[in-house]
């Protein structure tokens, strides 16, 4: 159901996104979606939830600066991959254990950086926020100049991140 979801999303648009819109893609009536989903916003969070559910889960056994990379770069493809439904991920609240799985991811990483517990959700907070933006920004088209130039943004991005998880861990 979620991924024929995705399919209109990004075929249509996510205005297209609707209970009967689906179900007509699925060749169901729309009663029988609301049994998993509840009504549009719980399809909506569903949504969010498989789009999430394409960032691998985070590698404990790496150090955490390349955890850190390799979430930025899920990131990015998944943004590159759906540019106009990741821009949910600004609009909905992560409500299911699933879409919490990349917040949890970051905080993880933060802790076993040395971040001190208080410091923790908040600088998640402004990880997510810049990094996501920037994906969405590149995803959208909005950076100009070349591929070179957009992966200098995210490197300096990165440089500054990293600096500022150092801080913050001591």
């Amino acid at each position: 159901m979620l991924d024929a979801t995705l399919a209109l999303a990004e075929e249509r648009g996510l205005g297209a996104v609707s209970m009967r819109a689906v179900a007509d893609q699925l060749g169901v009536t729309p009663m029988a979606l609301y049994r998993y989903v509840g009504d549009k916003q719980g399809l909506l969070d569903g949504l969010v939830e498989r789009i999430v559910s394409e960032i691998p889960l985070d590698d404990p056994a790496l150090p955490w600066q390349e955890r850190l990379r390799v979430f930025g770069t899920a990131i990015r493809e998944v943004a590159r991959r759906h540019p106009d439904v990741f821009l949910l991920l600004f609009q909905r609240p992560t409500v299911t254990p699933e879409a919490r799985r990349p917040r949890n991811s970051v905080q993880h990483i933060l802790r076993d950086a040395g971040v001190p517990e208080d410091k923790i959700a908040p600088l998640q907070r402004l990880l997510d926020t810049v990094g996501m933006g920037l994906a969405a920004s590149e995803a959208s088209g909005r950076f100009t100049g070349d591929q070179d130039d957009v992966n200098a943004v995210f490197d300096m991005a990165e440089e500054i991140f990293i600096a500022a998880i150092e801080r913050y861990a001591g």
